[in-house]
């Protein structure tokens, strides 16, 4: 992200990842619900749209998204 100049955008994001990944990388849903991630991850990518100049309405969909193709 630092390359395409968005490192700014995410420097809490590891902080707000912490936990929510095993050592392995797999997702921890023991540690947090998958529709809950994904709902903050809308945000996230709201508010980078909303700063970058554009409009909140870019990340639409992306909820959405995720749930019908990697929820169980």
């Amino acid at each position: 992200m630092g390359r395409l100049g968005l490192g700014g955008h995410f420097g809490g994001l590891a902080a707000q990842l912490d936990g929510v990944f095993g050592a392995d990388g797999v997702f921890a849903h023991d540690r947090l619900r998958f529709v809950d991630f994904v709902d903050d991850l809308e945000d996230l990518l709201e508010e980078v749209a909303w700063q970058e100049g554009g409009d909140k309405k870019a990340a639409d969909g992306f909820e959405e998204y995720m749930l019908r193709h990697y929820s169980g």
